[in-house]
This record gives structure tokens, sequence and C-alpha cells, in this order.
């Protein structure tokens, strides 16, 4: 059975991969690694609010508020506005917290980009990620309940695994350091400690 994660880099991976090197001027195949990275690490602080902020109801507010759909409609563009940002979070509020300014400094250091590109990749990537998961959400007519569902894939009541297997599936073959590249470590300060 496909995961979210081969779902999302099946339907969207060519063209965001396509369009972040043009618009940030970084090499594709870098992008091509940096996705199956960036994405659990999101996917794994939208669970963490939803455990420890208020429940499905957060989930729906954070895709409400941060994962409109019709971003998927021209991606381009809206990278192309994005880069222009002077004001850019890698910390997305409050969704991934510390270990966004991490794994900016883990992305810079594992490519070989400058740290003012670097801190635009994880602003960039998460409206489209949190956009596919709107729509995945809406099409489904499941609402939140239906996303945190799919994102516990095992059924155990907990995505850290599932997250953790997106993750290395996602990097085998891909990360030139191995292991997950450097933003591995992270996934466990993310979701096994609560601030």
């Amino acid at each position: 059975m496909a995961t979210l994660m081969d779902e999302f880099m099946r339907s969207l991976g060519p063209e965001v991969s396509n369009q972040l090197s043009a618009n940030l001027g970084i090499d594709r195949n870098a992008v091509e690694q940096m996705l199956p990275q960036i994405a659990p690490m999101i996917l794994g602080g939208l669970k963490r609010q939803k455990d420890n902020f208020g429940g499905q109801e957060r989930v729906d507010h954070i895709l409400n508020k941060y994962g409109s759909a019709d971003v998927l409609d021209n991606i381009g563009d809206f990278f192309s506005a994005q880069v222009q940002n002077q004001n850019v979070d890698p910390r997305l509020g409050g969704l991934l917290g510390d270990s966004g300014v991490q794994a900016t400094s883990a992305l810079s250091k594992q490519f070989n980009i400058s740290g003012s590109t670097a801190m635009k990749i994880i602003p960039m990537l998460a409206p489209i990620i949190l956009g596919y998961l709107s729509k995945t959400r809406d099409q489904g007519g499941a609402g939140s309940a239906g996303i945190a569902s799919m994102l516990d894939r095992d059924g155990d009541g907990s995505i850290l695994d599932d997250v953790a297997e997106m993750f290395l599936q996602g990097s085998t073959g891909r990360s030139r350091s191995g292991g997950g590249g450097l933003l591995g470590g992270l996934l466990g300060s993310l979701l096994g400690r609560r601030r």
C-alpha cells in the first residue's frame, strides 16, 4: 500500500522539485533528497500539535489556516512570491518550534547551501505539504479524523513509528550522508519531547 509520502512524491514531487530548484537556485537532485526528509518533520509537527494542543480541532485549524489546497494549482507562482519574503520563519510558528531552526542548519550543512537560502526551504514547502493534506482530507470527506488515521498507518495510536518509517523509506538511496541524513535525529526531539 502506497504511503502518504509515496503519493505526495508521485503526484507533486517532480513539479515541486523543479520549481523549488529554479526559484532558489538549488540543484534539483538535492531538492529531491530534501523532500522525503522535510515532509515527515512537518507531519510530525502536526501530530505534536494534535496531541498537545487541541486534538483534531487543532489539526483542522492548522490545515485551514496554512494548508489551502489552492496553492497546489500554481506552485511556481507561489514559490516565486515566497522567494521575495524577507520575514521567513523556519519554526512555522509553533508547528516545528526549535526543530525547524535546527533542520534549517542541517539542510545548509548537508547540501552545502547558504543559510539565507536554507531558511526559506521549510516555509516554502510547508504550505505545499499542508495543502496536499487539506486536499486529501476534503476529497476523502473524512475530516481531520481521517487525516489522523492516515498518519497513524499501523493503528497503534502513535505516528512516531510511522513518521520514522516514512523518513527512512524516503531517505533510502537518496541521502548522501546515509542514515536518514542530518535531519534524522530531529524526529525524536520533535515528537518525543513535550515543550
